[in-house]
């Protein structure tokens, strides 16, 4: 189509359209092809859609003005905007018929991982690495008490019967074991 004035390329988008409404005639119609397939591709395109839905549009769109072709009335608007109109209508439907959502495939359960978040491991993995660096600054008998209270879970009096110490010693001992580990791991309780 050659490039004229806007009211004369109006007529002539007029006459092909009439043509196709009139007498199907195919040569109008590949003449409006030629014309408006890239345009509609880019303006699908420029409306986020993907090259090959774009396509499929187009198609669509000239399918329908094929269709359609006797429906249009150039009193209403421009041919431009009526077959840009259809795109935009077939744009919108095909949106609403996409699914946002599916299903997991068979055999995927849908409950959330027991594993543990890896912010989680990383954290508790600092806490680990920092109470056994304090542990190993304490002295043997601190750490012996330190391991029946914390590992083994012994009482401060199952741990005074093991040891056969006096229950004084093994709460002096274990005073003096979270004086020496708190400057290093009180600050683990705040994260």
């Amino acid at each position: 189509m050659a490039t004229s004035s806007p009211s004369r390329q109006t007529s002539q988008l007029d006459e092909l359209i009439a043509r196709v409404a009139n007498g199907r005639d195919r040569e109008a119609f590949a003449e409006l092809f030629r014309s408006y397939a890239p345009r509609l591709k880019s303006y699908m395109m420029r409306q986020g859609t993907d090259s090959g839905t774009a396509e499929e549009l187009v198609q669509e769109t000239l399918l329908a003005v094929w269709r359609k072709a006797a429906l249009y009335s150039g009193e209403k608007g421009s041919p431009t905007t009526w077959i840009f109109t259809i795109a935009r209508n077939l744009r919108i439907d095909r949106l609403r018929r996409e699914v946002p959502w599916q299903a997991l495939p068979e055999g995927h359960d849908e409950t959330p991982s027991d594993d543990t978040a890896p912010d989680e491991a990383l954290s508790l993995d600092e806490r680990q690495t920092r109470v056994r660096s304090a542990m190993a600054d304490l002295p043997p008998e601190q750490l012996e008490i330190v391991r029946l209270a914390f590992v083994d879970g012994l009482s401060q009096s199952e741990i005074a019967d093991r040891l056969r110490i006096p229950l004084g010693t093994v709460k002096s001992r274990m005073r003096l074991a979270y004086h020496k580990m708190r400057g290093t791991v009180e600050d683990l309780n705040d994260r």
